[in-house]
């Protein structure tokens, strides 16, 4: 069983509730994530680490899963934020964030979010190309300001893991390129502007990464950066910002590093390779989202039908699928799950859990043990907190979930389901 879960008369708990009540009271799809686990996981990041090390600071990645509450629990925890789009900033000035504490990252900004990020006084911009930070330095100028900047590097390192979540090779969209003569355009064009204040610099290098090797590898590379910059430019950076990605377990086959694995041995390296390069030791700065509530999150859907294709394969149909997590579709992404109404019973069926889109893709999970199953059982899918509220569609004219939150036995509904008008409202004639 996964964080948080009990079996209780046969049915599925999940941070002290009965999933089968809240798929009664809530309906189907319904996301459903534990403040409790959330919370844990963010005193987790306190205690392992910006305790642990001195000089440290750690944003939640936003995209994971954003919403106004969720602003506001990792507000309370003392951690800041991240955000990738002028969409993500509003919510989070919405929800009263503090902005000093927000990290503003993309590698296509929009001259509208470059404004909102200046006017609203954000702590860091981390920057991705020169035409941003060109068009950063003239807005911040036109308003008096003089934005924090980081800016987003490449390392080249692989981080074996799908290559459509890896983010440090040469050739990514994301960051700059170590290359010398691309280093020299943009470390000499920031440090001669008035309107950003290089701080230091950023990379991630992937996500979903069960060990701490890749980002150990891109330390060392990214140290030899910073040595070189100080050497030619007599710059030396104030925050070196790791990036996130650290691996949760989606499957009794995914054996993550804790978060101390990994933050330990990434500061004993910055540490290490400053000393050995002549550095000054930076704020070292992390940003986990997905490790944070992926495994908080989980999914129900109502089972419609059971399909046998006889000798062949066996499927589940639900009333839920690739709108609300498109991440199979997208990455090939496994999950475990349960009949949450049924949880005792003997697992002696194979079936193949199917989404209701009219795309033949839209499988949720292949070839899963459950028990023998039936319409209207309610299926529980684990480790949905990530990337699946946060990346839904209304693909097939079907309205997004509701979020409910819970606290040791309490829910309360977080966020609305869609309705059939929601998918219309915008729409002129």
């Amino acid at each position: 069983m996964m964080p948080g879960m009990e079996k209780r008369n046969d049915h599925l708990f999940f941070d002290g509730c009965d999933t089968v009540e809240l798929a009664r009271i809530y309906g189907t799809p319904l996301y459903v994530m534990s403040e409790t686990l959330i919370r844990e996981r963010l005193r987790e990041v306190r205690t392992s680490f910006l305790e642990r090390h001195r000089n440290t600071f750690a944003v939640y990645a936003s995209k994971a899963f954003q919403t106004l509450e969720m602003c506001r629990i990792v507000e309370s925890e003392g951690l800041g934020l991240d955000v990738v789009s002028g969409g993500e900033l509003y919510a989070a000035k919405r929800a009263g964030f503090p902005m000093d504490k927000v990290f503003f990252h993309g590698n296509s900004k929009t001259v509208d979010e470059l404004v909102m990020a200046v006017e609203l006084g954000v702590g860091r911009v981390v920057v991705d190309n020169l035409d941003e930070l060109k068009t950063l330095d003239g807005l911040a100028r036109a308003r008096g300001r003089r934005v924090p900047i980081l800016f987003r590097l490449t390392p080249g390192v692989d981080s074996h893991t799908h290559e459509y979540v890896s983010t440090g090779q040469l050739d990514s969209k994301f960051g700059i390129p170590l290359d010398p003569t691309v280093r020299d355009e943009y470390i000499g064009a920031a440090l001669a502007m008035k309107g950003v204040k290089l701080e230091g610099f950023h990379f991630h290098i992937g996500s979903q990464l069960l060990v701490r090797d890749s980002h150990l590898k891109a330390i060392e590379i990214v140290l030899g950066f910073m040595c070189g910059v100080k050497k030619d430019y007599g710059f030396e950076a104030t925050d070196l910002n790791l990036g996130g990605g650290f691996g949760v377990r989606y499957t009794r086959q995914d054996e993550p590093e804790s978060l101390a694995g990994f933050t330990d041995a990434m500061v004993a390296a910055v540490e290490g390779g400053c000393a050995r390069f002549g550095l000054a030791r930076p704020r070292i700065i992390i940003e986990p989202g997905r490790w944070i509530v992926g495994e908080a999150g989980i999914t129900l859907y109502t089972i419609n039908s059971v399909k046998e294709i006889p000798g062949i394969k066996n499927y589940i149909g639900v009333d839920g699928g690739m709108p609300d997590n498109p991440r199979p579709a997208l990455y090939g992404a496994r999950y475990e799950a349960v009949l949450a109404n049924s949880i005792d019973a003997e697992r002696t069926e194979l079936y193949t859990v199917a989404g209701k889109c009219c795309e033949t893709g839209d499988i949720l999970i292949r070839d899963i043990s459950l028990p023998i199953s039936e319409a209207g059982d309610i299926l529980a899918v684990f480790t949905t907190g990530a990337y699946n509220h946060s990346m839904a569609s209304n693909y097939n004219r079907l309205p997004r979930p509701a979020v409910v939150m819970t606290a040791a036995g309490r829910h309360r509904l977080s966020v609305r389901r869609e309705t059939f008008e929601d998918l219309v409202a915008r729409e002129l004639g």
